[in-house]
């Protein structure tokens, strides 16, 4: 492990320091060739290289256009990253906003996105998404199995800044039987099995708060209830559950919607090469079943391989710290970047966030692998704070993710590890749980036993446990409950915005985040740096065009998900802001390749 130095974009702590470009290079010129090997060829009008959230909009508009379209992925499975996502899709001014009582305007959009993006505001793609994620959700809904739900009550991540909305801009996928898919149930990716409960996906949003509160409501007990025997008689039936929900549902309604309208899905198909005649991209050469299929693309190339999360070479060079864990797949190896780069390709790597950053904590799988999960919701919960090993908080627990580890780097620079405590009280982690546990009647021996969850019936002896400087540790404890019990936190503010309460404790007051540490004994789970996707990728124009080191178009190429650089400036301004844009320069582009007006 090495120790790199690490920043912070927000004002609130300095810029995580990146390496210096490589010189702008000419794009090279290629001929023609059959890849040597090659066992037959085939044609389509449009190739889509990854099947996650974008490839497959990219498919199913290119299709619904008239286009002969073919999905190569790399994995034996469909979804990429987006199957084990959240699932949600950040669009202003969407269509279905009047439904849910939300007023927003394209001026606060942009008012929002430039206050987040600061010197990085992209006027030119944030102009064509604000134009077209609402017209692309319309498209889907309209003409797909894709349907929405509109929330109404999940708040952008800064929701006290200009531009702002408290509510309104998120929308997730239904939730979907998974039995409409028939056999093809059986290559849907599955979704994180650490965010699984007894094998189940939880949906977000009112199913997530229903689980939450089993115990406390006879209503949320009775469909918690439901939804576990649902789930018993599914898994005995199909050998998993099959009412799909989050991320899971979105990638089946989009397969459902390839199939509805004759896209060409091949699994296991990985692209080698692209195929290059006079500086215009014309296919690629797709690894399958062992042998090399040269496939002519007669409009042109989509790539959506997911960016680069497993790229280790790239990650190395561009992420601000040594060790880094990834939930993303492991056939996520930045093979898009690679092609794009062979076609003269120019990669966007000044953004000051390479990656959309989460914390994770590391759990041993009975079969001895390392799961990982993504803390999300748990930070934000009353009695449960954050340490270094200094002892020290550093950060709003209650904020984004991206914006905890931004802390978490300003706190932890110039040391070999960028790690933190989550720490708290008996009363808490068996109201709440904590990272993988589960709060009552869920057991604790297992974790404790693992190692993964630590215990003590006094702070120090925690703080010896995990390592955490003693004194320091019980002095911000002293400081945090004495505060905490007036619903007060004056050192880092949590529990003071609408993001923060979303995740909070509704029914705990005054404040839903905030509850001293009284109850011993004590726990602690460690979490390190992890990402829910890459920002650095590969610069195209407003219609998802991959451009050239002179910024020019290269005829036939393509790029849209996380492969195309992130639109966001390195900020991550709301839920969904990897999906939303995804998905709409993903019918941008398949729009232009059918040659459809804007």
């Amino acid at each position: 492990m090495t120790g790199k130095k690490s920043g912070a974009k927000r004002t609130s702590a300095p810029k995580p320091p990146r390496p210096k470009r490589p010189a702008a290079r000419a794009a090279p010129r290629k001929t023609t060739r059959r890849a040597q090997g090659a066992q037959g060829d085939v044609a389509c009008d449009v190739l889509v290289i990854g099947s996650g959230g974008g490839g497959l909009a990219a498919a199913v508009t290119a299709r619904h256009l008239g286009l002969d379209v073919i999905v190569a992925e790399k994995a034996p499975v469909y979804g990429g990253t987006t199957a084990r996502s959240g699932g949600w899709i950040w669009v202003p001014c969407h269509p279905f906003q009047q439904a849910i009582g939300v007023t927003d305007s394209r001026e606060e959009a942009e008012t929002y996105l430039l206050h987040e993006a600061g010197e990085h505001y992209d006027a030119e793609h944030v102009d064509a998404f604000l134009t077209h994620g609402p017209r692309m959700l319309e498209f889907f809904a309209r003409e797909t199995a894709v349907q929405f739900t509109p929330s109404a009550v999940y708040p952008d991540y800064h929701p006290d800044v200009p531009g702002a909305k408290t509510a309104g801009r998120a929308l997730v996928a239904e939730s979907f039987d998974g039995r409409k898919l028939g056999p093809l149930l059986a290559k849907l990716r599955p979704p994180l099995p650490e965010l699984l409960l007894m094998g189940m996906a939880i949906g977000s949003g009112d199913e997530l708060r229903h689980f939450q509160r089993a115990l406390h409501s006879l209503r949320s007990f009775a469909y918690t209830a439901r939804r576990l025997a649902g789930h018993a008689g599914e898994t005995l039936l199909y050998g998993r559950g099959v009412w799909l929900t989050n991320g899971n549902a979105l990638v089946g309604r989009l397969l459902k919607s390839c199939v509805d309208c004759g896209v060409k899905l091949w699994a296991a198909a990985s692209a080698s090469e692209l195929i290059v005649e006079n500086d215009a991209v014309r296919g690629a050469v797709i690894e399958r079943d062992g042998q090399p299929v040269r496939v002519t693309a007669r409009r042109g190339v989509v790539l959506a391989c997911g960016g680069f999360p497993r790229d280790i070479a790239r990650r190395e060079r561009l992420f601000p710290h040594g060790e880094h864990w990834s939930p993303a797949p492991e056939s996520n190896t930045g093979d898009g970047l690679r092609l794009a780069e062979s076609a003269g390709a120019d990669i966007d790597e000044t953004l000051p966030n390479a990656a959309a950053w989460v914390p994770v904590s590391l759990v041993v799988r009975e079969n001895g692998e390392t799961g990982l999960f993504p803390h999300i919701v748990d930070r934000g919960k009353p009695g449960v704070i954050a340490v270094t090993r200094k002892g020290r908080r550093f950060v709003n627990e209650g904020n984004s993710y991206h914006d905890f580890v931004q802390g978490l780097f300003a706190a932890c620079e110039g040391e070999e590890q960028v790690t933190a405590y989550l720490v708290t009280d008996h009363r808490a982690i068996r109201a709440y749980g904590l990272g993988y546990v589960k709060p009552r009647p869920f057991s604790l021996s297992s974790h404790l036993a693992s190692g993964y969850l630590l215990r003590a019936n006094t702070l120090s002896a925690l703080a010896a446990e995990a390592g955490i400087d003693a004194t320091a540790f019980e002095q911000t404890v002293v400081e945090y409950n004495r505060n905490a019990a007036r619903g007060e936190d004056p050192a880092f503010g949590k529990g003071s915005t609408a993001y923060n309460r979303f995740y909070g404790d509704a029914d705990h007051q005054p404040n839903p985040c905030l509850a001293p540490l009284a109850q011993p004994p004590y726990y602690a789970v460690k979490v390190v740096v992890g990402e829910i996707g890459t920002y650095d990728g590969i610069r195209t124009d407003r219609h998802a065009r991959a451009l050239n080191a002179q910024r020019e178009p290269i005829p036939g190429l393509y790029a849209v998900g996380n492969d195309m650089a992130s639109i966001m400036g390195g900020a991550y301004p709301g839920p969904g802001i990897t999906l939303g844009p995804a998905m709409t320069f993903a019918w941008i582009a398949a729009r232009h390749l059918a040659g459809a007006s804007e």
